[in-house]
């Protein structure tokens, strides 16, 4: 268990944290987690920056799903989806271009339609 945590940056979809303890990088991005070493951090970082979107939003253009991008894995059958908002902000969190972690989210960074009666 990792007792050193230190938040190195956060946006509304997720964050990104390392235990200086066991040199290990922490993402928890919606419904996703991953526990990265350095090196995989940085390959991660790598890959990701890499992404051709307008390949994958032409490839599954026709598809009637709202995620299109996607992020394959080493486990056979297993992929993670993104859309273009959702790779934008993984993409600010790996490279820790977010908002101070101390800062408060305001209404317009948080992705929600608001009705008011």
């Amino acid at each position: 268990m990792c007792h050193q945590i230190k938040t190195i940056a956060k946006n509304c979809n997720g964050q990104l944290s390392y235990c200086k303890r066991c040199k290990v990088y922490h993402l928890a991005f919606n419904n996703i987690y991953l526990e990265l070493t350095k090196k995989e951090m940085l390959s991660f970082q790598e890959y990701v920056s890499e992404i051709d979107i307008e390949y994958w939003e032409t490839k599954y253009d026709s598809m009637p799903i709202k995620r299109k991008i996607v992020i394959n894995t080493l486990q056979s059958g297993l992929s993670m989806i993104f859309n273009r908002s959702e790779l934008d902000s993984l993409k600010d969190l790996l490279s820790k271009n977010t908002k101070s972690v101390n800062d408060t989210l305001t209404v317009s960074d948080i992705d929600y339609i608001l009705f008011l009666n």
